[in-house]
């Protein structure tokens, strides 16, 4: 992968805005680990194998969620939107229009 989470000239960026990009990319790759796990879990057929796919997919979630969390105490707009969107019920589409309403 290198660095393409860049898309301005590296040296040209914060330090701030370097680990920003790099918070990013790992939180997009432990998205994709989610997924590929929840494929091969779907598919696997041995149940031992199929519970420490489950175990390293929970990991994952796990590291998505630091990720995630790290990226919200950087930008309070992004926590003050999401929060009016996560672990909330109702309509989803209502609450995310809701939440960035609000965050405005």
């Amino acid at each position: 992968m290198g660095f393409e989470q860049y898309h301005e000239p590296a040296g040209e960026l914060t330090a701030e805005v370097r680990t920003f990009a790099r918070m990013i990319t790992s939180l997009t790759e432990e998205a994709e680990a989610i997924g590929w796990y929840e494929q091969r879990i779907s598919l696997e057929p041995d149940k031992e194998a199929r519970a420490i796919m489950e175990n390293a997919q929970h990991e994952e979630m796990k590291h998505f969620g630091m990720d995630l969390e790290f990226l919200l105490r950087k930008k309070p707009q992004w926590k003050k939107t999401l929060q009016g969107i996560l672990f909330k019920p109702g309509d989803i589409v209502k609450n995310g229009d809701e939440a960035e309403e609000a965050s405005e």
